[in-house]
């Protein structure tokens, strides 16, 4: 055997011992819990784009909306664990343990986080014609309904579900909440009229309030969004303790070769911090996130501990 025969016939083994190597080898898909248009959905089509690039191989966005994202996670934690099956979640992956105690996978365990992309607060947004123009006007109002009023939300255990709950229970005001199959049918019912107020994703909402389609009274983050310097925050509102943000993040299933993670990983954080991504990001109100799936594993963790003791706080009661 020549050693330039020995030397194909090597890297040829190699490569076989090393799934990573030859991965992607078909399309790879990208599953999100929600319906179209949504906040989760825009995040994986931005992904999508740039993946797509990176790994030279067709990657396709899957919506598999329902039950505040839990099908779509068990559906992507009983998956192969090859790296063509990805779950683009939402900050629901870590509130749902809270709220659904009989979910069929622990999102602590079923998964193999790979990169934590995007973080985004959510804006407080009621109907144009809703007679309000702040938040302690809108609390007023509430306060007149005997019943009181109604929210709408991307489904039950989203951030935005939350954010409702707890906005209750700080302005001393009675809610209901009218949970829908993601983001843009939540915004609908506020368009419509259907129900007086909801707590919405930035990328979601921002073209909406620009065209006074929605009247945005307040932000959920310590800061103002650069994107709307004249809404203020929760606090500043005159509403402590709001102080709410929304995640993005890619995860395989639990078992996947770490090396196909790490080239996951690799992909999305070369592309999130290059252009056009990072600024579509920004552009979107969100501050785009670099870090490794270990960063993400711990992040996961201490999210779903935080979101526990809010739900408990709060006195929403398991589904």
């Amino acid at each position: 055997m020549t050693a330039a025969l020995a030397t194909a016939s090597l890297s040829a083994a190699a490569q076989s011992a090393n799934p990573a190597a030859r991965f992607p080898e078909h399309p790879i898909r990208l599953v999100v819990g929600y319906t179209p248009g949504g906040g989760a959905d825009i995040m994986a089509r931005l992904l999508q784009k740039q993946l797509t690039s990176a790994l030279k191989q067709s990657v396709i966005v899957e919506n598999r909306p329902g039950a505040g994202q839990n099908i779509a996670d068990t559906y992507v934690a009983r998956a192969a664990p090859d790296g063509y099956t990805l779950l683009v979640s939402s900050s629901a992956l870590a509130v749902n343990p809270s709220l659904f105690p009989k979910l069929s996978e622990n999102p602590l365990t079923a998964y193999a986080p790979i990169a934590l992309f995007a973080q985004s607060p959510n804006l407080l947004v009621v109907n144009p014609r809703l007679p309000v123009n702040s938040v302690a006007e809108l609390i007023a109002y509430e306060k007149k309904k005997p019943d009181g009023g109604n929210f709408s939300s991307s489904g039950n255990g989203s951030t935005q579900h939350l954010s409702g709950e707890i906005f209750g229970q700080k302005a001393g005001i009675k809610t209901t909440h009218v949970p829908y199959k993601g983001s843009a049918p939540s915004v609908a019912a506020v368009m419509s009229g259907e129900v007086d107020f909801s707590f919405v994703n930035i990328p979601s909402a921002k073209p909406l309030v620009l065209a006074h389609q929605l009247k945005a009274l307040a932000v959920t983050s310590a800061q103002r969004s650069p994107l709307l310097p004249d809404v203020p925050t929760m606090t500043q509102a005159g509403v402590d303790g709001m102080n709410v943000a929304a995640w993005y993040g890619l995860l395989a299933p639990a078992g996947t070769p770490a090396p196909i993670v790490a080239k996951l990983n690799a992909a999305v954080n070369h592309a999130v911090s290059g252009e056009p991504l990072k600024s579509q990001l920004v552009n979107l109100g969100s501050d785009p996130t670099v870090e490794s799936p270990d960063y993400f594993a711990h992040y996961l963790a201490d999210d779903t501990h935080r979101w526990a003791g809010a739900v408990k706080s709060a006195g929403i009661h398991p589904q």
